[in-house]
């Protein structure tokens, strides 16, 4: 079985690595591109029941500052 934890900064702490592309993209001409949030993806390949949600929050994360998202992809 596999699925996606996507991981990101909580909307209230800044991203300064996002505000950089933003900025960069406003440069090439983008300035549609009002935000930029920049973040993690872990692939996780695994065998029968995982506590996913677990691994996610006490390892994959900082529950401080960071979200995640679990997506559960197709065998």
């Amino acid at each position: 079985m596999k699925a996606r934890v996507l991981v990101s900064l909580k909307s209230t702490v800044l991203d300064p690595q996002g505000q950089t592309v933003r900025a960069a993209l406003n440069g090439l001409g983008y300035s549609t591109i009002r935000d930029v949030r920049q973040g993690k993806v872990f692939e996780v390949e695994y065998d029968h029941e995982a506590d996913l949600e677990a691994i996610a929050r006490d390892v994959l994360t900082n529950p401080v500052i960071e979200d995640y998202r679990i997506e559960y992809l197709p065998a």
